[in-house]
């Protein structure tokens, strides 16, 4: 069988491509130049969203069976609170923060594909392309020196900040480094206060962030400014961590029995376009941010989400192209702008010198949380269950449902019904009141003539006295007035790429009919 797709980089945004497409039925092959899956735990946090996404493949349980769910998170300031987030008001079923080392993530991420047939090769780098009409040519090199040419039809560079794919695309990662260095040390902690939520330290000297990784492992992650001969300083020792604790933690707070401990540079980098013809960027090959938030990984995870039901529509012969696939680059890339643009804003505010700026930042921070919502609002953006597209090519235009979701806007998640998209291929959800024998004949016309791409039930609506069409992401696609089943089968038209007068007329005929 041919590829249709194949994915550079196995880490999670590669793996998450991977085992989306592979459970929607297209050919995938997926390569990492390294020779084993990394050990280390990196990214830690897997947010609300992202866990929605996870459930609509039925993966998700495994992941959330592994990780520590945390409901909080702490803002300290000379050592009073100034702030406190809570997450368990979030509208989801996944109301807290997942806390699975990235390594883990990985892992069973593989696992899972593993049981859709597809199996990650390792030791396999990609080191050029070049683009036809129809295909991509990729030189894969093997680690034992031998060479193989693919032709397939896309081509996604999940490669991280380094990416082969991004710089074979003659791509400009635009942004800066900030010159301050950080440190970031997986340690075993003894006396602190609260064990279970994340706590972000707000010192004189700097910032100084605790997650906990389990019931006594914690993740210290501190900015120490920029050196002196203004490179990268050497790995921080486990008495310099303590020593950090100490002038900037609580007091009595005791490190020991470090896994991990090494300094990095926080990027801030994007490309504008993270599509060029056949090849797509996803990931940090695409944007890089602050690990404020604890964003980064989500981001790429959640650009996965987005292309995969799209190439796949389009894979399987279910829809046009365009403006299906251009509709990704426009989406991801307006989220990733506005990611880069909040961790950066929160890294500078943890950062901030000076004691006067620290008195009035944190005088304005415990203010301002000490308003419902605007503690809301941030559980909602940290969960990332905030996300939506409002300026997506994807949204309808016409007359809109009064009240529920907007076009753009995440669909409100019912309990006891599967999520949206949660089949083995990707069909829109039709929500609608079918009570009525009109309405329950043109919805039956509307699946009939668009049954590979419409669900073949009809949830209820997402509020009275509309028509809602969800995409298989779980975003709205189209929102209509009751009697609006022709301007649902125009939008698939759209989506399929042939406008089709019969097929709305069909629709029309049957409303007519009642």
């Amino acid at each position: 069988m041919q590829t249709e797709v194949l994915i550079v980089g196995a880490g999670p945004v590669g793996l998450t491509l991977a085992v989306e497409l592979a459970r929607y039925g297209v050919s995938v092959r997926v390569v990492d130049k390294a020779p084993q899956r990394s050990d280390k735990s990196r990214a830690i946090v897997v947010w609300s969203r992202t866990l929605e996404l996870l459930d609509r493949g039925g993966y998700g349980a495994g992941l959330v069976a592994a990780g520590m769910q945390v409901a909080a998170a702490n803002i300290v300031a000379s050592g009073k609170t100034v702030g406190r987030i809570e997450l368990g008001g979030v509208a989801s079923p996944h109301s807290y923060a997942l806390i699975l080392p990235q390594n883990e993530t990985e892992r069973l991420l593989e696992e899972h594909l593993n049981t859709l047939g597809v199996q990650v090769e390792r030791g396999v780098g990609a080191t050029s392309f070049s683009e036809g009409l129809q295909n991509v040519a990729v030189l894969l090199r093997k680690s034992d020196g031998s060479a193989e040419k693919v032709d397939c039809p896309w081509l996604v560079g999940c490669d991280g900040a380094h990416s082969m794919v991004r710089h074979g695309l003659h791509m400009v990662f635009t942004g800066d480094t900030p010159p301050s260095n950080w440190i970031l040390a997986d340690v075993h902690l003894r006396g602190m206060p609260d064990a279970l939520e994340i706590e972000v330290g707000w010192h004189a000297d700097g910032m100084l962030a605790i997650f906990p990784l389990s019931s006594e492992r914690y993740r210290v992650v501190a900015d120490v400014g920029p050196s002196r001969s203004g490179g990268r300083l050497p790995d921080p020792t486990l008495q310099e961590v303590q020593a950090m604790l100490d002038r900037r933690g609580r007091a009595g707070v005791t490190a020991s029995d470090p896994r991990w401990l090494t300094t990095f540079h926080v990027n801030e980098r994007k490309v504008v376009h993270y599509r060029r013809g056949r090849v797509f960027l996803a990931g940090d090959a695409a944007h890089v941010h602050s690990p404020a938030g604890g964003q980064g990984m989500n981001t790429g995870m959640q650009d996965a989400f987005n292309l995969a039901w799209k190439l796949a529509l389009v894979c399987r012969g279910s829809a046009a192209e365009e403006p299906l696939l251009a509709s990704y680059s426009t989406e991801r890339s307006a989220v990733g702008e506005r990611v880069l643009k909040s961790t950066g804003r929160l890294t500078s505010l943890a950062v901030v010198r000076g004691d006067m700026k620290q008195k009035i930042r944190n005088h304005m921070a415990s203010l301002l949380f000490g308003f419902g919502p605007v503690r809301e609002a941030l559980a909602d953006a940290i969960s990332e269950v905030a996300i939506e597209y409002p300026e997506s090519p994807l949204n309808a235009r016409g007359p809109h449902a009064h009240g529920g979701p907007a076009e753009g806007e995440r669909a409100p998640i019912v309990d006891g019904e599967p999520p949206f998209g949660s089949g083995d291929r990707p069909r829109f959800t039709l929500c609608a009141d079918v009570t009525l024998p009109a309405a329950k004949r043109a919805a039956g016309v509307t699946i009939g003539l668009y049954g590979r791409l419409v669900e073949e039930t009809v949830r209820a609506p997402l509020a009275a006295g509309g028509i809602w069409l969800v995409r298989p992401d779980g975003y709205v696609a189209m929102t209509t007035g009751l009697d609006g089943w022709d301007n649902v089968a125009a939008y698939l038209d759209r989506v399929i790429g042939r406008l089709s007068k019969w097929r709305v007329q069909a629709i029309q005929e049957t409303l007519t009919e009642s």
